[in-house]
C-alpha cells in the first residue's frame, strides 16, 4: 500500500517538474531579451536543477514505496524539496532582480540537495 508521504513525494515531484518546465519556458521566451547573458545563464541553471530535482523527488517517492520503513529516504525527500526551493528559487530571483545577496542562499540549497542524494543512497543501502 502506498503511504501518504510516498504520494506526497510523487505528487510534489510531478508538480515541480511541471513548474520547472513553465519557468524554463518563461525564461527562454519572456526573459531572453530582458536579462543579460550572465543573468540568463543563472536563470537557466536554476531551471535545469529544478527539473533534475523534481525527477529526483519522484525517484525518492518510488524508492520510498519499496522501502517504507526507511526514515532516511523520507528525510531525503524533504531535503530535496527544500533544497530545490532554496537553490533554484534563489537563482530565479537573483537573475530577475539582480539582488546579489540572494547568491548567499544558493549554497544552502545546494548543501540540502547534496545531503538529499547522500541520504537516499544511505537509505537504499540500509537494507
Amino acid at each position: 500500500m502506498i503511504s501518504q508521504t510516498d504520494k506526497w513525494f510523487l505528487a510534489l515531484g510531478a508538480a515541480n517538474a511541471g513548474t520547472a518546465v513553465v519557468l524554463g519556458a518563461f525564461g527562454a521566451h519572456a526573459l531572453k531579451d530582458r536579462l543579460s547573458p550572465k543573468m540568463m545563464s543563472i536563470y537557466h541553471t536554476g531551471s535545469q536543477y529544478h527539473l533534475y530535482h523534481a525527477l529526483g523527488l519522484m525517484l525518492v517517492g518510488v524508492v520510498a514505496l519499496q522501502l517504507p520503513e526507511s526514515g532516511l529516504t523520507q528525510w531525503s525527500g524533504w531535503l530535496m524539496l527544500t533544497g530545490t526551493a532554496l537553490f533554484s528559487g534563489s537563482l530565479y530571483l537573483l537573475a530577475i532582480t539582480g539582488k546579489g545577496w540572494l547568491g548567499a542562499v544558493t549554497p544552502v540549497g545546494g548543501l540540502s540537495l547534496i545531503s538529499a542524494w547522500i541520504l537516499l543512497a544511505a537509505g537504499v543501502l540500509q537494507i
